[in-house]
């Protein structure tokens, strides 16, 4: 299966795939919108930051341009913000953690917040492609399918990857399941690509 690829070969085929223009065309895709996932396993997380990063530089040498969007990295700006990063990181320790992401769903609300962030990146910054990361930093805050469900309208002119710390498998039977560290699998999204399987 392509999810065992090496890193190395993993590397090779998201260039391929990414600086495609069937790939920036959106070829292939019938009237899907243009979200692809990118699994990978979770112990491969520090060195998955570094090769999306090489990733970023190398596809850009062939014109492709790539807004790349940390899911962790919006959270902390939203609550920046808001005023209120300082006042969540000092209550932490002694709050359980069921208020602690009640508190957080709240202040990052996908469609409320995280969306239109995102949104004004999209209109603000030139780009052929969209990278979305950091999906394990901001479990169970923020949830993979709720933001890939709410960025259907926002993010449909250029093709998204998501670079997802688990596996996602799609079949007709069951449709799709994003089971994020390979462990939790209970979100359901059916509507993007494996990129792993993207041939062009």
């Amino acid at each position: 299966m392509s999810e065992q690829l090496t890193r190395k070969e993993r590397a090779e085929h998201l260039y391929r795939v990414i600086t495609s223009e069937r790939f920036l065309t959106k070829q292939g895709l019938g009237n899907e919108v243009p979200f692809f996932i990118c699994p990978f396993p979770a112990s491969e997380g520090l060195s998955m930051t570094e090769d999306r990063a090489d990733l970023i530089e190398r596809i850009g040498h062939s014109g492709v341009k790539v807004l790349d969007l940390s899911l962790y990295e919006l959270s902390l700006g939203i609550l920046e913000e808001r005023g209120i990063l300082e006042d969540v990181l000092s209550a932490e320790p002694g709050m359980e953690k069921s208020e602690l992401r009640e508190l957080l769903q709240g202040v990052l609300d996908v469609h409320e917040h995280l969306i239109p962030k995102i949104a004004a990146a999209i209109d603000s910054q030139p780009h052929d492609v969209i990278f979305l990361s950091g999906v394990g930093e901001v479990y169970p805050y923020i949830r993979s399918h709720n933001v890939l469900n709410n960025l259907q309208s926002t993010a449909k002119d250029r093709p998204t990857v998501l670079f997802f710390p688990g596996s996602y498998t799609h079949s007709t039977a069951t449709g799709g399941s994003l089971d994020l560290f390979s462990l939790l699998h209970d979100d359901k999204y059916y509507r993007a690509f494996n990129i792993l399987n993207y041939e062009v």
